[in-house]
């Protein structure tokens, strides 16, 4: 009998975890992605009135959701945040099982750091079975959009230089599959939301360089030629060219895929037909798009 073949292996999860270690003491001065994403997880909490006793945070960076909680009128409803401090565990979700028992969490939190998986349906499905029935996870991932400047300077820098170019951002997910991609998982109620931020930044290595103090740089698996410094170059001055705004800043675009789900229970309501919802989450949290900017 012939097996079938497991998922592509599109990220490199050991490199990955290895990236997120090292970002640990510069993340303080780039968190601004991860406090923007806990601040959404936290808002959704806010309006969920119930209690959630055993909570783990399986978050990239850990900090962030642990204090915007800390500060939020849900507190007093959401038990003691568990984390690991395994980079392992939380850099590249699914790659190992995960360390909770089955139906042992009331509340289960990912934010960026799903984007690094190389079985996303997998992981989510680790992720459901951990929670008790009713339970909810709450996620985000980086979306098709992110860095789409940055992916085309450099492909074309490479192109200018080398005659070949090479795949230096990741590729993201696209934020509509996200419902599907949950209900693919086991779970009930899905919810998929796209919040889109544009950063602005004095060049692009200024954006390079919060992407290392994220751990959010190249970790595609296989073999890769280093950048040259005639490459770095030559994409800087390509994204300045196609990008530079009137002061000079260039702008970088990142596209967050908010996702919540709850693992079945038989006391849940019944999901709205398809197409038959008159307001984005987006709406009904009060979430608004909102422009930053950077040294």
């Amino acid at each position: 009998m012939k097996t079938s073949p497991g998922p592509p292996v599109i990220f490199d999860a050991r490199r990955r975890a290895a990236r997120l270690a090292r970002s640990e003491r510069l993340f303080s001065g780039a968190d601004f992605l991860h406090d923007r994403a806990a601040e959404n997880a936290v808002n959704s909490l806010e309006v969920i009135l119930r209690d959630f006793p055993d909570v783990v945070d399986l978050s990239a960076h850990a900090g962030p959701f642990g204090r915007r909680l800390a500060d939020s009128v849900a507190a007093s409803r959401v038990g003691a945040v568990k984390t690991f401090a395994d980079p392992g565990t939380r850099a590249a979700p699914g790659a190992q099982p995960l360390p909770l028992p089955d139906q042992s969490q009331d509340l289960i939190v990912s934010l960026m750091s799903l984007h690094w998986a190389n079985d996303l349906p997998g992981a989510l499905a680790q992720i459901r079975r951990a929670l008790k029935p009713d339970g909810l996870f709450m996620g985000t991932l980086l979306g098709a959009g992110t860095l789409k400047e940055l992916r085309g300077a450099l492909t074309q820098a490479e192109l200018d230089v080398r005659g070949g170019a090479q795949a230096r951002v990741s590729p993201f997910a696209d934020g509509f599959d996200g419902a599907a991609l949950l209900q693919r998982a086991g779970f009930a109620l899905p919810v998929s939301d796209v919040d889109r931020v544009v950063v602005r930044y004095t060049d692009m290595l200024a954006l390079v360089r919060d992407l290392r103090a994220m751990g959010e740089t190249n970790v595609l698996a296989g073999g890769c030629l280093p950048l040259t410094r005639a490459i770095v170059s030559r994409a800087a001055a390509l994204y300045a060219a196609a990008h530079a705004e009137p002061d000079g800043r260039v702008p970088a675009t990142f596209e967050i895929i908010h996702l919540a789900g709850w693992a079945p229970h038989e006391s849940q309501q019944k999901p709205l037909k398809p197409g038959s919802a008159q307001m984005r989450l987006a709406d009904a949290l009060g979430v608004q798009e909102r422009n930053g900017e950077r040294p």
